[in-house]
This record gives C-alpha cells, structure tokens and sequence, in this order.
C-alpha cells in the first residue's frame, strides 16, 4: 500500500515538474517572440504625424482616433516593451489609448485564464505604472472600461481613477451571466445602468454602454435587447459606444441601428470583418475574422459617413488576433491608413 502510494505521489510530482518547465518554456519563448516584435517597431520618441486631425478639442469637428488596450495586451510584458508599443501607436497617427480596469490593476489569475482562452491575452500589464506609461508616450486616454457591478459599488472611485488619467469617459460592456433573452431583466438592467450613469454624472463623469453580439437577442417578437436598452435609457446618463464589428457578426442592419442612435453614439469601435488568406480552400465556406481596415468586406465608408455626421467624438480600433503577421503593432498601423484617410484631414470628411 505505501509503495503504491509513493508511485503515486512520484508520478504526480513528475507530472507537475512537467508541467512547470512547459509553462516556463512557453513562457521564455513568449518573451522572445514579444521583444522580437517590439525591437522591430521600436523608437526613441513619439514622432510628430502630420496627417493627425487637429488636436484642438473645442474643434466642433475633432473626431479622436485610438486604440484599445485590448489589442496591446500581449506586447505589455514589461514596462519597456509596453512604453515601445505605446509610440509605435502615436507614431502611427493615433491620439489616444482606451484603457481597461482589469489591465491597469492585478487581475486574478481566472480574469487571465478567460482571457486568454477567449482570444484576448492581457499579459502583464497590470503590475505596471500606467499613468506614468500614458505620460511618457504623449497619448490622451479616451476612456475607461469598467464594470457595473464596480461603478454601483463604489462611483466616486471609479470616476476618480477616470480623472486622474484625464477623461470624463467611462464605458461599461455586456454583462456576464445575463439573461439578454428576458425582457423583464434588460429592463431592469436600462434602469441600474440609468442610476449607475447619474452617480458617475454627479461625479463629472459621463457613462457609455458597449455591445456585442448578445445584445441583438430578441426580448419580443419586434424587439431585440439593444432596443429596450437603448430606449429606456435616459440619455442625460447613459450613451453609447458602438462596436459595429460584433453587430455585424449578429448579422443586424448596422446603418440603422447607427442612425437610431444618432448623437448618443459618442464613440466607435472600429474593424473590418473578412477572410484574407490564399487559397485554394478545402470548402467553399470560410470561417471570416478581423482583419485591417479596408482588407474585409464591412462597408466602413457607410460606416464612417454616418458616424461623423452624427458628430462622433473618437474612433477607437480593436482586434484581438488574426493580425498581420502575428504582430499587433503592424497591425494598427496598416489600419491607420484608413482612419487618417476618414478621420485625419478635416477635408476628407466634409
């Protein structure tokens, strides 16, 4: 019974060294691919562009374009890289960064495991000084995303830690284990988002409400839950940043869901959607992903048009892979090409 036992215990000490030099192999070769990729990009200041749209925000016409933090997760390694990728993204034109709560602070190690199992990997970013990273790169922060459950249990800390990065946005996405199908709880949920929004205002702070695809479950027989939601919202609380990419995924009409948010869509998640590899193909139906602004089969002309003429404020970028590559960095700056020709030159979109 004891030799048993040691055997055992032996095979499961052997297992888990296994383990362990695995996770650690992976994760050297991980650094390696990192530093390979940023020391590719890499720069000593933030370059002046001179395509960049004017950088007066009283300028009735000043659309921000950014990137999401989302899609610089796995170059945030370590301070340096992180630094490096936050020029890489000013030098290619860009204003702005849109940061999340859970990749400025520690995350638990089930937040990476999601993560990183659902395609959006936030590295190390957490242990890292992000106000002093945003100061040094010379990029504004668009926003911050949260949470509601955060926002109802402590407003005042939230809008606080949105001031002290210098925005009065804080953008909130889908619930978690939410019934989007139940009509009674999307508009119980209009309501929390519409008290959640007033204490975020009384604290100078404005609230943004983000999609997915979730949201076009169909609560009645006309009615999906983004309607209800954006119905009985009240807009002195609650706005919108619209991600056209995952209502497209939800096969919506996406122009008139733009227009029926008309003004209250202050900011856009930009993407383009498409299948770009050679082929010949084994079967005549391709499974599409992001792809680079301009390379998919999205109408962003349409897109853009009804954006700005329903005075947009910031154009934001956000793909979790499928970049050019395997390179985040070359990535955002082929897709920069299309937001400096929408958004970049005041003529282009008059």
């Amino acid at each position: 019974m004891k030799k048993n036992k040691k055997r055992i215990l032996t095979v499961i000490i052997v297992c888990m060294s296994l383990v362990i030099v695995l996770i650690a192999g992976y994760q050297i070769k991980e650094n390696v691919r990192i530093n390979r990729i940023v020391n590719s990009h890499k720069t000593e200041h933030a370059e002046q562009n001179n395509a960049a749209r004017s950088n007066n925000e009283n300028d009735p016409e000043h659309i921000t374009t950014a990137v999401q933090q989302i899609m610089i997760g796995t170059m945030s390694n370590n301070y340096d890289n992180a630094l490096q990728t936050l020029l890489a993204i000013k030098n290619a034109g860009y204003e702005a960064i849109e940061l999340n709560d859970f990749m400025i602070h520690k995350s638990s190690l089930l937040v990476k495991l999601m993560t990183k199992f659902s395609g959006m990997p936030i590295g190390n970013g957490g242990k890292l000084d992000w106000p002093k990273l945003i100061q040094e790169s010379g990029l504004k922060v668009v926003s911050i995303h949260s949470n509601l459950g955060s926002i109802e249990n402590d407003a005042k800390a939230i809008a606080d830690e949105a001031k002290n990065f210098g925005t009065d946005t804080v953008v909130i996405t889908g619930m978690y284990k939410f019934d989007y199908s139940s009509l009674d709880d999307v508009k119980e949920l209009a309501q929390r988002l519409n008290q959640a929004g007033k204490a975020l205002s009384e604290e100078g702070i404005r609230l943004l409400y983000h999609n997915h695809n979730v949201e076009l479950q169909k609560v009645t027989s006309e009615k999906t839950a983004y309607d209800i939601i954006i119905e009985e919202t009240d807009p002195a609380y609650v706005n919108f940043e619209f991600d056209s990419y995952w209502m497209t995924d939800g096969g919506s009409n996406v122009p008139a869901l733009m227009e029926k948010l008309g003004g209250r869509m202050k900011l856009w998640h930009i993407n383009d959607r498409g299948y770009t590899k050679s082929g010949p193909y084994m079967t005549p139906i391709l499974k599409e992903n992001a792809t680079e602004l301009g390379y998919g089969n999205m109408d962003l002309d349409t897109l853009s048009a009804i954006a700005i003429k329903n005075g947009v404020e910031g154009v934001i970028l956000e793909t979790h892979k499928n970049w050019i590559d395997n390179d985040p960095i070359k990535s955002l700056q082929v897709s920069a090409e299309y937001m400096q020709e929408k958004f970049g030159n005041q003529e282009n979109v008059k």
